[in-house]
């Protein structure tokens, strides 16, 4: 099997199999979407207060 007949069957089948892929509706993509940005918000605020509290925490070891 030489690579042009290796090369066409792997193409032929990935396009086989991106005919059986079930895709999100638009819906459902904008709520995914609201969904990890949300997430992402709320991990970056929790690690801002996470850190805030631990540098307020080396201010009082160093002023020591």
């Amino acid at each position: 099997m030489n690579i042009v007949t290796s090369t066409k069957n792997y193409l032929l089948g990935s396009y086989e199999e991106m005919k059986k892929v079930s895709w999100p509706t638009k819906k459902q993509t904008i709520n995914y979407s609201w969904l990890v940005v949300g997430l992402s918000v709320g991990v970056a605020i929790f690690f801002a207060v996470l850190d805030y509290i631990f540098n307020l925490g080396i201010e009082q070891i160093i002023v020591l």
